[in-house]
């Protein structure tokens, strides 16, 4: 798959969602020491815990479909898509870095590409054999491995995507996988489709 076009409504989700990060407050006691007042001991803080570092994906595995392929974290490109993998384009997938992590609250999206130059198969070629029903498997940094099962398989024209389904859907833990489909149009530089692979945490 080539790059995947999400036009300018992806940037403006993108956009939206990096907004949604919370900073955590520094706690502290602040005491006062008025003249004429005793104070008694300083009170002792309890022990900090250091943040937990959240655990990102790391491996996709399709057993249906015979895919076990490395996660990277992606982006938005400039002009509003969905980038793709860099590190090892056709064999590895995306994780997309602003939206949730597979197993949160949300839509998590992970992309690849179809087909490399040529027309050799890459990583997302069987996406299309997928069934409903089927085992998607995420394996993250801590060594955790989130089990997701297909709830439905959809092909969108590239303009009429449905990206608040796609990428914002918080109503249940949920894992998309996208890639291309259908024929390559050479003025556009894209393909006609957009396959859609919707998942949701067993």
């Amino acid at each position: 798959m080539r790059t995947i076009r999400l036009s300018l409504i992806a940037l403006a989700l993108a956009l939206a969602l990096s907004g949604c990060g919370t900073t955590p407050t520094s706690q502290h006691t602040a005491l006062s020491n008025a003249v004429g007042v005793p104070v008694g001991p300083t009170p002792t803080a309890p022990p900090q815990q250091p943040p937990a570092v959240a655990a990102n994906p790391t491996r996709l595995i399709i057993p249906a479909i015979g895919i076990n392929a490395f996660i990277e974290s992606v982006g938005p490109l400039s002009n509003g898509d969905m980038a793709t993998p860099t590190q090892h384009p056709w064999e590895d997938t995306g994780w997309y870095n602003l939206g949730p992590r597979p197993g949160e609250q949300g839509s998590a999206v992970i992309d690849g590409h179809l087909d490399r130059p040529g027309g050799y198969p890459a990583v997302f070629w069987r996406l299309r054999d997928m069934h409903t029903g089927d085992d998607v498997q995420v394996l993250n940094s801590d060594g955790k491995r989130l089990h997701f099962h297909v709830t439905r398989i959809a092909l969108y024209a590239p303009l009429t995507a449905p990206i608040q389904d796609i990428f914002g859907n918080k109503g249940g833990t949920y894992l998309n996988l996208i890639t291309c489909a259908g024929d390559w149009i050479p003025s556009e530089h894209q393909t006609t489709s957009r396959l859609v692979v919707y998942t949701s945490l067993t």
